[in-house]
């Protein structure tokens, strides 16, 4: 059942079969339909997720009140608001299942207990962040300095199944672009 976690977790750190056991039995699995908000603007991010089966993206409201796609979550990754989660403070974000889930979920509290009985954990947390900075790093690099259509190239480098798996308009939305735009360049691509 926990297999992908503990994978997962053991490219950081080698874990015990005690370290495992007690790892394992802080977490929830949830199992979450598709459309459901995980977390609303405003609201205090309860949890650190890690995406055993489905698709989550994270969004805000812009000023006109559109949504902005910043990341997506797929199948051995991680999902939180991390600032939301750390400092226990209102987020600015939302996150949505985009199909139906099963989310291995860590509390705070649960997180702190598996940090201070295990320190090395905070190998794995402190690896997850910076894999998730530099993730953000890339997409500003890449939306200040490439079109829209090496944009689009890089997205599907990234995330290769998430364009089958998810509507146009939310690529679109992670992009900067129209969903007018996705269709072309994916007709444009198709055809080479």
């Amino acid at each position: 059942m926990f297999e992908n976690i503990i994978k997962n977790v053991t490219r950081f750190i080698t874990l015990s079969q005690d370290e495992e056991k007690f790892f394992t039995d802080l977490l929830t699995c949830e199992t979450v339909p598709k459309k459901t908000v995980l977390l609303r603007e405003g609201e205090i991010c309860q949890f650190e997720g890690y995406i055993q089966k489905g698709c989550v993206r994270v969004f805000y409201l812009d000023d006109n009140g559109f949504e902005v796609t910043i990341l997506f979550a797929i199948e051995d990754w991680w999902t939180s608001d991390i600032a939301s989660f750390q400092e226990q403070k209102p987020s600015k974000f939302y996150i949505e299942t985009l199909e139906d889930s099963e989310i291995y979920m860590l509390t705070p509290t649960a997180k702190e207990k598996l940090l201070k009985e295990y320190p090395k954990f905070e190998r794995v947390f402190r690896m997850l962040v910076q894999r998730n900075l530099s993730t953000l790093q890339n997409r500003l690099v890449n939306t200040i300095s490439k079109t829209a259509s090496d944009r689009y190239l890089e997205f599907v480098k990234v995330y290769p199944t998430i364009p089958q798996r998810v509507p146009q308009y939310y690529i679109a939305s992670y992009l900067g672009v129209s969903k007018e735009f996705v269709s072309t360049i994916r007709k444009r691509l198709a055809s080479k």
